[in-house]
């Protein structure tokens, strides 16, 4: 239940429901109420699915480059620094710049669902899970942080009125405190990985 906590929040401070709310409003607002539904499930599923994906195939791909973990997590926590940056700046892409046929695939489904950053952290929290049951903690933990984002665009409308805009940018620069944390955790774990191997050699 731990590992599955852990997961979840990184996931939900990584994948930022809360913040995707008035990006999804602002693409979907010329449509209506049933296609507004669709592209919330559309986006979901697919950000699932690529989570999904590089869960599983994370660890070949990794073996297959002869990346150490340390350098992973170094990686890791410099991609979700700058996720944390732009959270905690309000930067965005501006939806309207965004040129797709569909937009719950691209941009929402993908990149600001299933992103860089996301993708990094589910890879590491595979690559470190102590027994073959945290695999399953993991699958848990994605498929339920998935079921709280479809929800959170579902009944955006509802979340809009009840926390109304101001509340929406506090969550996002709180998000963004907590996402830097971890990033600065995440680089202090692959210093010390680096200095272990080098006094191990």
């Amino acid at each position: 239940m731990e590992y599955v906590l852990t997961v979840g929040v990184t996931l939900f401070v990584i994948m930022d429901p809360p913040g995707i709310v008035p990006i999804y409003l602002a693409l979907t607002g010329a449509m209506d109420q049933r296609e507004r539904n669709r592209a919330a499930l559309q986006a979901t599923a697919l950000s699932l699915g690529v989570i999904t994906l590089f869960a599983l195939l994370g660890q070949q791909i990794i073996n297959y480059l002869h990346i150490d973990l340390a350098a992973l997590q170094g990686a890791g926590g410099l991609l979700l620094l700058l996720v944390s940056l732009q959270l905690l700046t309000g930067e965005a892409d501006d939806p309207s710049s965004q040129a797709t046929s569909n937009i719950a695939l691209v941009p929402l489904g993908t990149p600001l669902l299933a992103g860089p950053g996301a993708i990094v952290a589910v890879i590491l929290y595979v690559q470190q899970a102590p027994s073959r049951i945290d695999y399953l903690w993991v699958a848990i933990a994605i498929v339920l942080i998935h079921v709280v984002i479809y929800l959170v665009m579902r009944y955006s409308g509802v979340l809009v009125k009840i926390l109304r805009r101001g509340g929406i940018e506090v969550l996002t620069r709180i998000a963004g405190v907590l996402l830097a944390a971890i990033a600065v955790q995440l680089i202090a774990d692959a210093v010390m990985g680096f200095v272990e191997v080098f006094q191990n050699s």
